[in-house]
C-alpha cells in the first residue's frame, strides 16, 4: 500500500527553538529590517545585533547585505569569515561555522528537512559544522547534520547532502568529490 501525505496531522510540538516566543519576535522584526532588507549595510551594527540575540561571532566577520539568519542564538562564526549577499542560514538547529570561511552568496545551510516517509510529514534536525577554511560557493546547498571538514570546498550550485573530506573539492548534486584542494603560500 502506498499510503497518503496527511499534513493536517502534523505535529512539530517536540521542537524548542531555544528562545521564548518573545525574542523569536524580536528577532524576526530585527532580522527583516537590519538583515534581509539591505537597508542597513552597516557590518558592526550587524555583528552588534548577532551577538545581542545570542550568536556567537569572531572578529573580522564580514555580513553582506540581504542575509537571512533564522535564530542567531543557534550560531556560532569564528574569525575572518564572508557571508555573501543572500545567504540564507536556517538554523533550526546549531550552525558552526569556522574561522576563514567563506559563504558565497545566494548559498544556503538548512538544517531542517522533512521525513517524506510519514504520512505526517515529521520534522527532522541536524547541525551543520563548517570547519575552518571552507569555502561554500554561489547557489550552494549544505543539508542538515552535514559536516565540511577542513577547507572544503562545495562548488557553484552543488548541494552536499554528506559530509565533505577535508581540502576537498565536491561539485554536483548530491554533491561529489572532484578533485583535491591545494593552497598556494
Amino acid at each position: 500500500m502506498k499510503g497518503v501525505s496527511q499534513l493536517s496531522e502534523y505535529n512539530n510540538s517536540w521542537y524548542d527553538p531555544g528562545a521564548s516566543g518573545m525574542k523569536r519576535g524580536l528577532w524576526y522584526f530585527t532580522n527583516l529590517i537590519f538583515f534581509q532588507s539591505g537597508v542597513f549595510p552597516i557590518n558592526g551594527l550587524k555583528i552588534f545585533l548577532l551577538r545581542t540575540f545570542g550568536a556567537k561571532v569572531g572578529k573580522g566577520v564580514v555580513v553582506k547585505p540581504v542575509v537571512n539568519i533564522k535564530y542567531p542564538w543557534n550560531l556560532k562564526i569564528g574569525d575572518h569569515c564572508w557571508i555573501g549577499e543572500n545567504v540564507w542560514i536556517d538554523n533550526l538547529a546549531f550552525v558552526t561555522i569556522g574561522d576563514n570561511v567563506c559563504l558565497s552568496q545566494n548559498s544556503m545551510l538548512l538544517t531542517g528537512n522533512h521525513n517524506y516517509k510519514k504520512s505526517t510529514f515529521d520534522l527532522m534536525i541536524g547541525e551543520i559544522v563548517l570547519e575552518d577554511g571552507v569555502w561554500i560557493g554561489a547557489h550552494a546547498i549544505v543539508s542538515s547534520g552535514v559536516n565540511c571538514f577542513s577547507h572544503s570546498v562545495l562548488s557553484l550550485n552543488s548541494v552536499a547532502t554528506n559530509d565533505l573530506e577535508a581540502y576537498s573539492i565536491n561539485q554536483g548534486n548530491p554533491a561529489q568529490k572532484v578533485k583535491e584542494r591545494t593552497i598556494e603560500l
